[in-house]
């Protein structure tokens, strides 16, 4: 069986997920994403959504850009 490259889960239901042409193989969404999101460059989340984009960084939400110094980006409706 697939084992999850951040839990050591051995699991039969276990899915792999291509990104920036490697191959990571995960038991859940939540160790994907542990792995694999990008984190806002302002509180740290891991950011599951869309999240907002300036200038090469990236932030869960325009809030957290504007308290980065960031003005006038608002979040995706």
């Amino acid at each position: 069986m697939p084992v999850c490259e951040v839990c050591g889960n051995d699991y039969d239901k276990a899915f792999a997920v291509r990104k920036d042409g490697a191959e990571h193989v995960f038991d859940s969404f939540e160790c994907a994403m542990h792995a694999l999101a990008p984190t806002c460059r302002h509180c740290g989340v891991r950011i599951a959504g869309h999240g907002v984009e300036h200038d090469g960084q990236i932030f869960c939400c325009a809030s957290c850009a504007q308290r980065a110094g960031v003005p006038g980006l608002t979040d995706r409706s």
